[in-house]
């Protein structure tokens, strides 16, 4: 797709993102921690990641690849200064002690303790006079008796309680097809990192951002947990379907497609009887309500699928957008790629990689006015910029840095 071009350089001259002025060092691998820090950096913040001498980020060795170069770590590690710092010698954490001091914001997604063990005292410095916020992700949180377990994306949607429910009644329960809890937990830690940033601006004091795995996605499951508490009741397992929100599914077309549809309201239901030209479905008690139609929930959902499988998939598009009953076409990514709304918003950007050339990642979210945010370079190689964070920042002589490079630390 012909985008703009973003990232040909490293200059000052973009426009200064929201976030500019706010430095951010990020300790920790993997996901949800550094995704914190991607977006953080997507909106102008200084962000400085470091990485074990000689153990790279476990994510560089995930898939996709191409001709053996790390794709997804290009995305994750985006808009980051990327150093070499070995934290768990003495050396190190007296370098680490001196970032600390220039930051704003401290991302950790180690096992609950272990820093504590480095000799560092994340309560104690973020508390201190113009301390720093500490972000620290978790499996289970910093407290409780299951906070020293490791945590997984997988597991935390069992945990959270959110597979229960997910999945068809006849094949038990199933997980997202990739990690959505380590995502949605950097998502939720970049808001309490702003949030605490601003309390910080009144008080003069950081405080300490706590955010375990599975506790967003219980954040989002609002209605099981009413229905649990006020009634007793446990979601059932109907695979697309929703048992508030009827007819709702995913339907196969004559042409081979498939298209969404959610019905949310007696008026919409109306509408789509009258798209399917079935006008005796309307005097159908079964179907008069929602609480009629989810109670025959099987029912109306065969009489949908019957027309949905008749009509081929623009067919079914055209009829539905003239009746203002909202469906979607499942797309997959080459038809993301070539989608005209998409484009329109922007959402994909092209980055101009050194060594892949134009590489096309998700665009920063949600889109400002006046300060929108941008993807300055894609990510680095290890250790890219030591000589800037080491030299122009900490103000190390080169022969200093040498040295740290051949003991190990940097």
């Amino acid at each position: 797709m012909a985008e703009p071009v973003e990232g040909d350089d490293e200059s000052e001259n973009e426009p200064a993102g929201p976030l500019a002025g706010i430095r951010v060092l990020e300790l920790g691998s993997m996901l949800a921690g550094p995704f914190c820090g991607t977006m953080l950096a997507d909106f102008g913040a200084e962000v400085i990641k470091a990485e074990k001498p000689g153990t790279p980020d476990a994510l560089r060795q995930w898939p996709p690849f191409k001709d053996g170069e790390e794709l997804l770590w290009r995305s994750m590690a985006r808009g980051k200064r990327l150093i070499t710092l070995d934290i768990s010698q003495t050396s190190g954490r007296e370098l680490a002690m001196d970032l600390i001091g220039r930051a704003d914001v401290v991302i950790e997604n180690f096992r609950p303790g272990t820093i504590e063990r480095w000799g560092f005292a994340p309560q104690a410095l973020a508390e201190a006079e113009g301390g720093a916020i500490w972000v620290r992700v978790s499996g289970y949180g910093q407290s409780g008796p299951m906070s020293q377990g490791g945590g997984y994306a997988t597991i935390a949607e069992c945990f959270a309680g959110l597979a229960s429910f997910t999945g068809y009644p006849d094949r038990g329960p199933m997980v997202s097809p990739f990690p959505m809890a380590d995502y949605l937990a950097g998502i939720f830690s970049a808001f309490g990192a702003l949030a605490a940033l601003e309390e910080r601006r009144r008080s003069g004091h950081g405080q300490v951002v706590d955010a375990a795995l599975f506790e967003p996605l219980l954040r989002i499951i609002e209605s099981p947990v009413m229905r649990w508490d006020q009634n007793r009741e446990l979601k059932e397992r109907v695979g697309n379907q929703m048992q508030e929100d009827v007819p709702r599914n995913v339907y196969a077309t004559a042409d081979g497609g498939h298209v969404a549809l959610s019905i949310g309201s007696d008026q919409l239901f109306q509408a789509l009887l009258d798209g399917m030209e079935r006008p005796d479905l309307k005097t159908d008690p079964r179907f008069t309500t929602m609480a009629d139609r989810a109670a025959n929930r099987d029912a109306i959902d065969a009489e949908v699928a019957k027309w949905f499988n008749a009509n081929d998939t623009e067919t079914v598009l055209e009829v539905m957008a003239r009746q203002r009953v909202v469906v979607g076409k499942v797309n997959d990514m080459a038809d993301v790629f070539e989608d005209a709304h998409i484009r329109a918003r922007e959402l994909l950007s092209t980055i101009a990689d050194p060594v892949l050339g134009p590489l096309t990642m998700p665009a920063p979210v949600p889109k400002l006015s006046r300060t929108p945010g941008s993807i300055r370079w894609a990510g680095k190689a290890m250790g890219a910029d030591n000589d800037h964070v080491y030299g122009e920042l900490l103000g190390l002589s080169a022969e200093r840095r040498a040295a740290l490079s051949a003991d190990g630390i940097i």
